[in-house]
């Protein structure tokens, strides 16, 4: 292939390889050529041309296939345009003359196609300047037209429009003999032909004047014409030429208009023209007379729905303004046309008028008006239909009959109804809550006038009616409640009137259906209501016979529809339910006989209505709610079920008897049955399979139905793949509702709601936009047909054998079209029972059965029908899965082998390919593999049979699903498919539309068998992968857009595979020009495809974009409005147009991942797109004047104007020519404001985003750089903007950004003004964006949502101004009063758990703002107070703005609602512990509910507490620990506390409790709660909930009440320390860790002050018998300690936890393992070494908790454990601080050490055995090793240190330990660092002074030589440094107080070496000056020492320096030269002695 890459063809390599690879090669040079040409140099592109010219008309004649001629004419063209034109004329006559020539045999005609396809080309590219020789080219192709076959015509015709297209109005003069010869091939055979005639004159129209305006009525007759027998194809081309040209006749689009007077048409003209099409069709106006005779046949399918795809082409040509101004005569129009008497024929013809009429308006309004308008549109229908009802009322209020007319017009008027109505419930749904202004206008009057028609006659206007009340009250559910008390209390009032019982009855089951798309849900008591109603009608019934029926039928509607209601309602009305199910059937067999006796036909009529209806209602039931569906249930429900089988068998005789007029209530009672067993289980009913079977068999069989009823089941059965077979892909077009009217079973696409009223409280299927259940004959048999795939698996194998028997003699027995119906539902049924039988792995059967199953379905495998083959290959697959054995399987394809081998006709090839695919698909790979060779061969052959393009199709599509599932075992077979796949491609015509498919699925498949290999560099894999290349550019040049949908996806294969080699700089391009293609699955494909690409690449993807929208500037063909929002805003704008969910989901995912890649770097441009976005509120009045008034009580006018100008732009800037599109809609707008969330989130890495003084300085760096800060401004005004939009959805987000926006920015401060916050200047927004979700008619989510933002604004301390804060905080004050109002509040809208949930959110925001006030309290007394802060400075405080926040503002503002506070929280967390018990304790739940839920909605209501408990538990912690447990509260509140309770039942008790009863009850409320919670916290938890949770114990443990509960309590304080240790276990963050050790610290403080009071009492009791005290303590005298009871285990095990998972290498077991490598003990993360330091202080708290016994058992684990912590962590820090942990240990072993145990008698051995071995270890842990070089000496000296001065009595004589710690202290003196060196010294005092001479004179023996050398050295290296000179200082200090302890006798020995020592430190004074400053001090330190100790030991110090006079005179000389300096320096010095006499090291902890 890379040969072909050369600008001219390479011969030599053409003709070395094959004939068949040739055209690939030569396909592939073209395609090099098509890029390279435009880029090219044009000199290099001039020398080559007349070759290149050679090359390509040779190319001409060489045949080529059809990509291959539209390549090469497009080259030939492009190398004109760039090179030399001169030889132009030549080749157009070379083409010409091939045109012209009179060989007509089909090896020529590829030829004279290329050659018309260059001349095409020719025109297209260079128009005007192939000047006048276009009238002969256009003669001779209108001449070729003549004589041409189908694919010459469509050539010919698709190159006369390129030439119209290049020429424009210049070919004129030839406008009308296209025309003419055109105009006639609309109604050719060939489908691809009318296409391009289409085409051809879509194209002449914009030039040719006569076309709309002589001619137009001509052109409408043709279009008509050409729409009969149409496929989708014809109909989609021909209904844009009927709308364009009408709407050009309409608005002429240009001046040639202006030029000849015309007389342009008149709008009312335009639509009556339209008109006669859809009402008479094709056959004109004159030829009525014939039709006369016909019969008045009505018009042909096809054409009505092409027409009605040419309505609404025809609007959108004229766009969206023309149709809000002309919407009221358009409205008018389309309605008429459904009121036509010639539209509504017959029921099912009605219904299908009615289908494109409401399409024609959903189309148009839905997509083309902006959500403005679109109100507008609304007031239009509600008048429409308003006149409509008054008509209707004058009618039938007419009693004398005068009108006679009317009842015609009263019937008419239904189907007008049905479609205004249905189209304002989609307007009021679509525009969901930005519709209220349409509801609440009163001029409107939308609901009386929706609600007016429920009375209307006909059942089909009530309903439509009901279906729209549904639409308003999900769009607004604060509609819902005040609908249903409307309907209800007309119900009742109306009981007399038949059509207001139906009406009412509808409109309240559609409410009932609508509440589960409504969140916040209905009041439970209206479900009582509705009960009581449905009751007293069916009681009411049998009273008035005028009214029998329809109370009968609204009865059990109402019960049907409370079912959706769910089992939580239901469960209370289940009994009554049940009783009057069973009353409603006979009780027995008698009583089913004395039925039958009596009756009249009407009360058998009304039986069977009220029976089908209550299993209608039964079947409800079972539907929506499975939980109530007990054994017990279902027994009782099955006897009225059985009761109606057996009156089933009984009635046709009643029929019969009184007439038929019955059988449509009978089949409602069947189909009824039918739907409630199949949801049942069979073996409920096992013992009726026989009589069911029956039933059901004769049903679908038609057996006692004349009619040819066919099921609608096939398809959904057959599989989805298969659609290319069936033509059911048309399901999947923006046409899908009105072309499933053409699909070919029985009554399709004519679903309406009065087939089955009960589908009005239904869900609706997905994708559907309103139920349209189809009529009652095709329901039944849908019914049965399922039901009988639900049995089957369950019936045994003999009736199995006599039903398939029974199917093939019924099909022998019909004939004809009866014939193919009773096989279409045989067929159906059977693959519903394999399918059955597959999904419940059961088998088929012995052989017989297996033989009658085969021969049923290989006999439809040849039937014509291709239904019926798809479904038999479809069984024969499903058989052979269900049979698996492999013989059956080898016999079923050898079967077809043998057949496709002989066979020659189309039928039989086609259904045997397909049985062998099929085959594959279901037994997969492995099961088929033997048969895989023969199969691919035999689908090759037939693939490449070119006589009929059908088989190609079938053969292919099979070999696609062999490909498919064979997997890796297809490998050997890819290169021959794949090169067939390739020479089809290129040479099957491009009119066989399905080939082309079929062929993408292999090319697909094939792709996908290839897989991961395709990245190879191999010959063969290079190969593979250019031929699929090759291929999808192929299938991407397609013309139709299913076949490109189909290389799309192949090349999105190709790039998952292979991403290297999919170039997408040509690849995105493509995809953004499809976004707007007119085909749903082309959209589909390419979103799915920009999705794939832009996970990985979105950056590129984003670029190519943009590049196309630069490109398209010069090529005007390219319909894509890029701007400068680029491809992102394309999506964006999608969003509002797009229905389908699939697209929308992935346009979403797509940009999600734009946004996640992109969002950061590209910060304005992503911002700006959600402004643009969110800033389109439907009226500017909502959102701006708002911002711009907030803004006016600030100072900062600056930022006013800013705003003003931008609200100016985005309202003007919009001029209407560059944006045609309308206003982003609502679900945009929230799309947009998850995004702003999403980007929020996103910046959260960098904090550059969050510190505006970084940020500018990063800014002012690089320019380009973006930061979040910088668009605060722009961020809260979104979020304002969505918050207060009229969109609830969008107010939920904008809340929500609105809070996080908060959350992030809340601590940024403000450069400028230092102390204060950057949000500070938003404050007046946020609280406008809150306010309005505080008004009394906001729904309850957004309140509870505003609450949450409401609190962590005050909580987030940006405003510090009380008066600021009151306004945020009033919001919340008025809301607690809501609280307080208690559970009886009137008006309800919504059910019991939204209260719920806005109260509890209430409360939950009070206790998150009351926590963060007590933190603020405790910070600001901890903190020391403000140094002066008398009176006179506190007025001018108040001047500056009161600045700093007083201590307790927050809290002044909670406290007046404390103590009402307190008792609602308490009141909800005893809600909440009642509701987290276990099911089983269910009986002791409190029967009325708690304080904020009642028990109905007890479900909803566990939900809402689990989210608001933590908080709340956390105020009431802390409001518990401040007033000592209410103590305050209690004394004064008791009274008031009932009054105002909302009903807490435990109130009344209150008042007798004790305190201490209280106290106790509420520390278990609250343990409990903790408890249960900590021991299984949810992991989707949020891990604030577990922070709440421990924090409230924390402080609750803190106060002194809790403290003494939970010590009194031993095996409670267990609990909770195992439930901790659980905790631990899973929850990993340091915080929580954190927080867990200070909860144990307290409980273990709990029990150690329960310990000293219990000594205390033991004490004063005792005090003569000292001896036989028992021990107190855990351990007792034994000391043992038992797990489980005993505290210190429990604690001991969570600590070694802790312990071990930050230090794994305290672990014993872990240095023994031999995996082990000894680890480098390494610095501990700042959050780690602070939880093992508190750790480590619980730990040597534990042993005070024993008696001497247990903590002698203890003591070696925590002794072992501290100094394993004091070894791991006591590294050297760079600053010589001691890290948190080495100080806990070191606090540890002193808390241990100088414990009172050593003082107990009998533990003395073992005590002094304890401390002997700490200090070993502590001794072996500190010996320097090379592995450990950077040991922290000094701590390790400290413990040793530690040890000798505290014990010191157990280690006196012990002299191997004595030697230990003399090396340790001897190593640090020779430490050569200083610092250790200084320690050391000041340690080594500490030992020295030790009060035990025993133990310090050792010491002093030893060491003192050592210092006193040390000290000599320095004379000779005076020291550098400060720490150095400070090293010298301590020595100095040790041996002066060596000699203070000395005896007088030796003091002269001692001063002897320390006077010496320091006189050689002195400098002479020479030296003095010139002397660093280290080294000055040195000098000066040791005379200041000298001069004190002079005066100290005056005899001494005589004779010392008596004794050496050199010394004499340095001290004097010394003293003089210090003299001689100022007095004022002397002064100075004086000074220093005392402050030097401190040490300047001190210890951080004071240890001794």
């Amino acid at each position: 292939m890379e040969l072909a890459h050369s600008l001219l063809l390479n011969e030599e390599a053409l003709a070395q390889i094959t004939e068949a690879k040739r055209p690939v090669f030569i396909f592939e040079w073209l395609r090099f050529l098509d890029k390279v040409l435009v880029t090219a140099n044009r000199v290099d592109v001039k020398e080559k041309q007349k070759k290149l010219v050679e090359q390509l008309t040779g190319l001409i004649s060489s045949a080529p296939g059809p990509p291959t001629r539209k390549l090469l004419a497009k080259n030939l063209a492009t190398l004109y345009s760039i090179g030399d034109t001169f030889t132009v004329f030549q080749t157009l006559d070379k083409c010409n003359e091939i045109i012209k020539s009179k060989d007509d045999t089909p090896a020529y005609l590829p030829t004279k196609l290329a050659a018309v396809a260059c001349v095409g080309a020719f025109y297209d590219k260079m128009g005007r300047m192939l000047g006048s020789s276009f009238p002969d080219t256009i003669n001779n192709m209108l001449k070729a037209l003549k004589s041409a076959e189908s694919q010459g015509r469509g050539e010919i015709l698709l190159s006369l429009q390129k030439v119209l297209c290049g020429l424009g109005g210049a070919a004129a003069s030839c406008h009308r003999d296209i025309y003419k010869n055109a105009r006639s091939l609309l109604t050719d055979r060939s489908m691809a032909v009318r296409c391009a005639v289409a085409k051809c004159l879509l194209e002449l129209q914009n030039e040719a004047v006569f076309m709309w305006t002589t001619e137009l009525e001509n052109v409408a007759t043709l279009c008509y014409k050409a729409l009969e027998g149409s496929n989708y194809g014809v109909r989609v081309e021909v209904a844009k030429l009927l709308g364009t040209v009408m709407a050009t006749a309409l608005l002429p689009k240009h001046a040639s208009v202006m030029r000849q007077n015309v007389k342009r048409a008149t709008l009312e003209e335009v639509l009556e023209l339209m008109a006669t099409g859809f009402l008479r069709g094709g056959s004109g106006f004159l030829k009525s007379g014939g039709e006369m005779l016909k019969g008045g046949g009505s018009v042909s399918r096809e054409v009505r729905v092409g027409i009605t795809q040419a309505y609404v082409v025809f609007v959108t040509t004229l766009g969206g303004q023309w149709l809000e101004r002309n919407f009221a005569t358009f409205l008018s129009h389309v309605l008429d046309l459904v009121s036509h008497p010639r539209a509504t024929q017959t029921h099912v013809e009605a219904v299908y008028s009615r289908r494109c009429v409401s399409f024609m308006l959903r189309a148009t309004l839905g997509g083309l008006l902006g959500e403005k308008a679109q109100i507008a549109a609304g007031k239009e229908i509600c008048q429409a239909i308003s006149k409509q009802m008054r008509a209707v009322e004058a009618v039938v209020n007419d009693i004398s009959g005068e009108n006679k007319a009317g009842a015609a017009d009263v019937s008419a008027s239904q189907h007008v109804m049905v479609c205004a109505l249905k189209e304002l419930g989609s307007l009021v749904q679509s525009l969901s809550a930005t519709a209220s202004p349409l509801i609440q206008e009163p001029s409107i009057g939308l609901l009386e006038t929706v609600t007016s028609v429920l009375l209307h006659p006909s059942m089909a206007a009530r309903l439509a009616a009901a279906w729209c009340l549904r639409c308003v009250a999900v769009a607004l559910p604060y509609q819902l409640t005040p609908l249903l008390d409307r309907c209800a209390e007309r119900i009742n009032s109306l009981k007399s009137s038949p059509e207001a019982v139906s009406g009412y009855s509808f409109a309240m089951a559609a409410l009932l259906g609508g509440v589960h798309q409504c969140p916040l849900g209905i009041p439970h008591s209206k479900g009582k209501l509705v009960v009581s109603i449905a009751e007293d009608l069916l009681r009411t019934a049998a009273q008035n016979s005028r009214l029998s029926l329809q109370r009968t039928q609204a009865g059990w509607l109402l019960l049907g529809a409370l079912m959706t209601l769910g089992p939580s309602l239901v469960r209370y009305h289940l009994p009554k339910m049940l009783l009057l199910w069973r009353n409603v059937f006979p009780r027995s067999q008698k009583e089913l006989e004395a039925e039958k006796a009596r009756g009249d036909a009407f009360t058998w009529q009304v039986t069977l209505e009220g029976r089908a209806g209550a299993l209608c209602a039964m079947r409800s039931f079972v539907a929506h709610c499975p939980e109530l569906l007990t054994e017990d249930v279902i027994r009782r429900l099955m006897t009225p079920i059985e009761c109606a089988m057996t009156m089933m068998s009984h009635v046709p005789a009643i029929i019969k008897v009184h007439g038929a007029h019955l059988k449509a209530s009978a089949a409602m009672v069947r189909l009824r049955l039918y739907d409630i067993l199949a949801l049942l289980p069979p073996k409920t009913y096992e013992g009726s399979f026989n009589a069911l079977l029956r039933e059901l068999v004769a049903e679908f069989t038609l057996t006692d139905n004349s009619a040819n009823t066919t099921t609608s089941l096939l398809r959904s059965l057959c599989h989805y793949d298969d659609s290319v077979l069936m033509g059911s892909w048309l399901q999947e077009t923006d046409h899908k509702c009105i072309e499933d009217q053409l699909q070919p079973n029985s009554a399709s696409g004519s679903g309406a709601l009065e087939h089955d009223p009960s589908s009005i409280y239904l869900r609706v299927p997905v994708g559907e936009a309103i139920p349209g259940p189809l009529p009652l004959g095709v329901s039944v048999i849908d019914a049965s047909v399922a039901l009988f795939g639900v049995v089957f698996p369950h019936v045994s194998f003999k009736h199995r054998l006599q039903m398939l028997d029974h199917f093939a003699e019924c099909i022998k027995q019909a004939k004809g079209v009866r014939q193919q119906a009773v096989q279409l539902n045989i067929f159906t049924a059977v693959l519903s029972a394999l399918k059955g039988l597959a999904e419940n792995k059961s088998t088929l059967g012995p052989e017989e059965v297996r033989k009658s199953a085969l021969a049923l379905v290989m006999g439809a495998l040849d039937n014509p029908n291709p239904i019926l083959r798809c479904a038999a290959g479809e069984a024969l697959g499903r058989m052979a899965q269900v049979v698996g054995e492999a013989t059956f399987i080898a016999r079923m394809a050898q079967t077809s082998f043998d057949k496709l081998k002989s066979a020659r006709d189309v039928v039989s090839r086609t259904g045997h390919s397909l049985a062998l695919g099929c085959l594959h698909r279901y037994v997969g790979g492995i099961g088929s593999g033997q048969h895989l060779k023969t199969s691919v061969s035999i689908l090759l052959a037939l693939a490449q049979d070119g006589s009929s393009h059908e088989v190609q199709t079938w053969a292919l599509h099979s070999l696609a699903l062999i490909v498919d599932s064979s997997g890796p075992m297809y490998r050997g077979y890819v290169e021959p498919t794949l090169s067939l796949v390739l020479t089809l491609l290129l040479t099957v015509p491009p009119s066989h539309i399905e080939v082309h498919q079929c062929l993408g699925r292999c090319l697909g498949a094939l792709i996908t068998t290839v897989g991961p290999e395709l990245q190879g560099n191999g010959a063969t894999i290079s190969t593979i992968r250019s031929s699929c290349l090759v291929g999808c550019a192929i299938m991407q040049d397609h013309s139709d857009s299913l076949v490109q949908a189909a290389a799309i996806s192949c090349l999105q294969q190709l790039h998952m595979f292979a991403p290297r080699h999919v170039n997408l700089s040509s690849l995105v391009p493509c995809l953004c020009v499809h976004l707007c293609s007119p085909h749903l699955l082309l959209r589909r494909a390419a979103v799915a495809c920009l999705r794939q690409l832009a996970q990985r690449e979105a950056p590129e993807v984003c670029e190519y974009a943009m590049s196309l929208a630069k490109r398209g500037g010069d090529n005007n063909t390219i319909h894509l409005n890029i701007t400068e929002t680029g491809l992102e805003g394309v999506l964006f704008g999608m969003l509002d147009r797009e229905t389908d969910r699939k697209l929308c989901s992935d346009i979403h995912d797509t940009l999600g991942h734009m946004l996640s890649s992109l969002a950061v770097e590209k910060l304005s441009h992503w911002l700006k797109l959600c402004k643009d976005v969110l800033a389109a509120t439907t009226g500017k009045d909502v959102g701006a004047p708002v911002v711009v008034e907030v803004e006016k009580d600030e100072e900062d006018s600056e930022k006013k104007d800013e705003m003003d100008d931008d609200s100016m732009f985005t309202g003007l800037g919009e001029d209407d020519k560059s944006k045609p599109s309308v206003a982003p809609r609502w679900v945009t707008r929230v799309f947009a404001a998850d995004c702003l969330c999403r980007i929020i989130l996103l910046c959260e890495n960098d904090k550059a985003h969050f510190d505006l003084a970084a940020a500018r300085s990063a800014q002012a760096k690089n320019p380009k750089g973006d930061q979040l800060v910088l668009h605060l401004s722009d961020l809260i005004r979104m979020a304002f903007m969505a918050a207060t939009d009229h969109s609830n959805q969008l107010r939920m987000a904008g809340l929500q950004a609105l809070e996080d926006i908060i959350k992030k920015f809340a601590s940024v401060p403000e450069p400028e003004f230092p102390g204060h916050v950057i949000l500070e200047q938003y404050q007046a927004n946020v609280g406008a964006a809150l306010r309005p979700a505080f008004s009394p008619d906001t729904p309850s989510d957004i309140t509870a949502k505003a609450c949450q933002v409401c609190s962590t604004w005050i909580g987030s301390g940006v405003v510090s101004d009380l008066n600021d804060l009151r306004r945020v905080h009033n919001l919340l004050v008025s809301s607690l009063d809501k609280v307080q109002a208690g559970k009886g509040s009137s008006s309800q809208l919504y059910s019991e758990s939204a209260t719920t949930m806005e109260k509890l959110a209430v409360l939950k925001a009070w206790a998150e703002v009351y926590v963060v006030a007590m933190n603020i309290k405790k910070d600001a007394e901890s903190k020391p107070a403000k140094p002066v802060q008398s009176g006179e400075d506190d007025d001018d405080e108040d001047d500056m703005g009161a600045d700093v926040l007083p201590p307790d503002s927050l809290i002044t503002l909670v406290q007046p609602e404390l103590p009402s506070l307190s008792r609602l929280w308490l009141a909800m967390l005893r809600d909440y512990a009642l509701l987290t018990l276990p099911a089983e304790f269910s009986s002791q739940l409190p029967p009325d509910g708690g304080a904020f839920y009642t028990p109905e909605t007890i479900d909803t209501a566990r939900l809402h507490y689990r989210s608001s408990w933590a908080p709340v538990l956390h105020a009431v912690a802390l409001w518990l620990s401040s007033t000592e447990f209410g103590a305050a509260e209690e004394k004064e509140d008791v009274p008031s506390a009932l009054s105002k309770a909302p009903a807490i039942s435990q109130a009344a008790s209150s008042t007798t409790k004790s305190f201490e009863e209280s106290v106790k009850d509420r520390m278990h409320l609250m343990l409990g709660v903790s408890i249960e919670f900590l021991c299984f916290p949810r992991p989707e938890e949020p891990i604030h909930n577990v922070m709440s949770c421990l924090h409230a114990l924390f402080t609750l443990l803190a106060s002194p009440c809790a403290k003494i509960h939970i010590a009194e309590d031993q095996l409670l304080a267990v609990e909770l320390l195992n439930v901790l240790h659980r905790l631990l276990l899973t929850r990993d963050p340091p915080a929580v860790q954190l927080q867990v050790t200070a909860v144990v610290q307290e409980t273990i403080r709990a029990a150690q002050d329960h310990l000293q009071r219990q000594k205390a009492g033991k004490g004063k009791e005792e005090e003569g018998e000292k001896d036989s005290q028992p021990s107190l303590g855990e351990g007792a005298d034994t000391g043992e300690l038992v797990p489980g009871k005993s505290l210190v285990f429990a604690a001991m095990e969570l600590l070694v936890f802790i312990l071990v998972r930050h230090l794994p290498q305290l672990n014993a077991r872990v240095k023994e393992s031999p995996s082990h490598v000894p680890l480098r003990p390494q610095r501990l993360p700042e959050e780690s070494a602070r939880l093992v330091a508190n750790t480590v202080s619980i730990l040597a708290e534990l042993p005070s908790l024993c008696s001497p016994a247990g903590s002698m058992t203890i003591l070696p684990t925590v002794l072992f454990l501290i100094t394993g912590v004091l070894r791991e962590t006591a590294l050297k820090t760079a600053d010589n601080s001691v890290p948190v942990t080495v100080t806990a240990a070191l606090q540890g072993i002193k808390t241990i050490i100088t414990s009172p145990l050593a003082r107990v008698e009998g533990m003395q051995t073992q005590w002094s055995g304890l401390v002997r071995s700490g200090l070993a270890s502590v001794l072996e842990n500190s010996r320097p090793e090379e592995s450990r070089p950077d040991m922290d000496e000094v701590s390790m000296l400290t413990a040793i240190t530690l040890f000798l001065l505290s014990a010191s009595n157990e280690l006196v004589g012990v002299i191997v330990l004595q030697k230990g710690c003399m090396d340790r202290f001897r190593n640090a003196l020779n430490s050569s660092d200083p610092w250790v060196q200084a320690r050391c010294y000041q340690l080594l005092l500490s030992v020295f002074q030790h009060s035990s001479r025993a133990l310090s004179t050792p010491y002093i023996h030893a060491l003192a030589p050592l210092m006193v050398e040390k000290l000599k050295a320095v004379e000779r290296s005076r020291p550098g440094t400060a720490a150095e000179l400070q090293a010298v200082q301590e020595g100095i200090r040790v041996l002066e107080n060596l000699v203070g302890m000395g005896e007088e006798q030796n003091r002269v020995q001692l001063l002897a070496l320390l006077v010496p020592t320091l006189i050689s430190y002195l400098l002479d004074e020479n030296a003095i000056s010139s002397a660093p400053q280290v080294s000055r001090a040195l000098h000066e330190f040791a005379l200041q020492n000298l001069m004190r100790i002079g005066p100290l030991y005056p005899a001494a110090f005589k004779t010392v320096i008596g004794a050496a006079p050199e010394l004499k005179i340095r001290l004097e000389s010394a003293i003089l030269a210090n003299q001689a300096s100022s007095r004022a320096k002397a002064a100075a010095r004086l000074a220093q002695p005392q402050v030097q006499a401190a040490p300047t090291i001190k210890l951080k902890t004071n240890f001794f």
